[in-house]
């Protein structure tokens, strides 16, 4: 089978470097692709929202499955525009989308399915919104969560402890600094607990969960600093318990599997659950997206050792009850190595070092944000490597992966030292 993956991130490196492992693949393109990916498929010069484009670019090239890596093209309907060209698609529907694309859709979908997720109150105007904030402080409340409804590229979030900076971030929001995302917006209490990620494949008929996983999100080392893209992931995530699982699966899971089959939405592609499991156990939905998290995938690819290709196109086409995962019983951790300055502003062009070196330590390296200059790799985003490594433990999978990341250098760069850390205190 030939396949057209579709982004240029970490994920569609890990995606790639998966398939290219599969039984019966063929030709593998990636649009647009990393300095990273092109080692392991050729990559296209089109645009994630060029829908048009990859669609021509799919018919004319036999594409036999298109993978979706990215929320904004699923948002926009690249699906849609793909299926109506014929071309088996592994992403749900623009429609399906929207779970992503609206957090309000989605806690309206959760609140009618009864999903366990946060309190929320819904705002278009900032005087009432400042209103409902300044009350729930009042009420005593330690922390509220604002949230622009629309996509914002992962910055239209913030926890916020104080009441000055809640209704800072209102005014930003409403005041265009996320365009039209920020022009509706939920007000959520805060859970308190510790967070996992579950992703899990459907094709509207079945639903299953992949082994779990725990990222992190803040900055800096102790979950310090403004939140980010994810600066590292680990699997399995040990707060998600045999037990933890069987409620996501009967309270979140099945219910959301009733929900889009209710609404009659096209949903042929994995939806990602971010979980707060609070301090009775008991799983809450911090959101949804529609897509592979990342750097959550990296770690889980990394454990995988079945056959990605014919699972995605068993979703793909309505048949994933037939499809097998396998998967191996280490533990692996992947370290994100980032620009400095992110997930402010940040430089870039810096040539990267050590590449070989680190793989010479049997981590995988995923790129993020690469270029090739001048026969060089050089740092092109603020997230720019990921560097994943198995082993039998967590403990042995984080020392690995850091012997990996030691070995990789370029102007400005950083990571967290602590990735993993928490799994360690579960397992004392």
């Amino acid at each position: 089978m030939n396949v057209l993956v579709v982004g240029s991130g970490g994920r569609e490196h890990a995606l790639v470097w998966q398939l290219k492992r599969s039984p019966g693949i063929g030709h593998i393109w990636c649009a647009p692709g990393n300095a990273g990916i092109a080692a392991d498929a050729e990559c296209v010069n089109i645009d994630v929202d060029e829908l048009e484009k990859l669609a021509d670019f799919a018919v004319a090239n036999h594409v036999d499955l298109a993978v979706i890596g990215p929320e904004a093209p699923l948002c926009a309907g690249v699906a849609d525009v793909l299926r109506s060209r014929g071309v088996a698609v592994f992403g749900p529907s623009g429609a399906a989308a929207r779970l992503e694309g609206s957090k309000d859709f989605a806690k309206n979908f959760m609140l009618k399915y009864k999903i366990p997720t946060a309190r929320a109150a819904t705002f278009t105007d900032a005087a009432t919104a400042a209103e409902y904030v300044k009350g729930e402080f009042a009420s005593g409340a330690p922390a509220v969560v604002i949230k622009a409804d629309g996509l914002a590229a992962g910055k239209g979030v913030l926890v916020a402890e104080k009441e000055a900076d809640a209704l800072a971030f209102l005014a930003e929001c409403f005041e265009g600094a996320f365009g039209a995302a920020g022009a509706r917006v939920l007000v959520e209490e805060c859970l308190f607990g510790e967070e996992a990620s579950i992703l899990a494949l459907t094709d509207g008929k079945t639903i299953v969960p992949l082994v779990s996983s725990q990222d992190h999100k803040r900055v800096f080392d102790d979950d310090k600093g403004p939140n980010t893209g994810g600066m590292g992931a680990y699997s399995p995530a040990p707060v998600v318990t045999d037990e933890v699982m069987k409620r996501i699966n009967e309270e979140i899971l099945q219910p959301f599997l009733h929900g889009i089959q209710a609404e009659k939405l096209d949903f042929r592609g994995v939806i990602f659950v971010g979980i707060m499991v609070t301090g009775d156990g008991a799983p809450k939905v911090l959101e949804f997206n529609v897509r592979f998290g990342d750097p959550e995938i990296q770690p889980v690819m990394r454990r995988f050792e079945g056959n990605w290709l014919d699972v995605l196109a068993k979703v793909a086409d309505g048949r994933l009850s037939e499809a097998e995962l396998v998967w191996s019983k280490d533990a692996a951790v992947s370290v994100v190595i980032a620009s400095g300055g992110y997930p402010g502003s940040y430089a870039k062009g810096f040539e990267i070092s050590g590449l070989e070196d680190a793989a010479a330590t049997g981590a995988v390296v995923f790129h993020a944000g690469t270029a090739r200059k001048n026969g060089k790799i050089v740092s092109a985003g603020g997230r720019v490597l990921g560097v994943s490594a198995r082993g039998a433990s967590i403990a042995e999978a984080i020392a690995n992966a850091y012997a990996g990341v030691e070995k990789i250098s370029f102007e400005g760069s950083f990571f967290r030292h602590d990735i993993g850390a928490k799994a360690l205190k579960h397992l004392k």
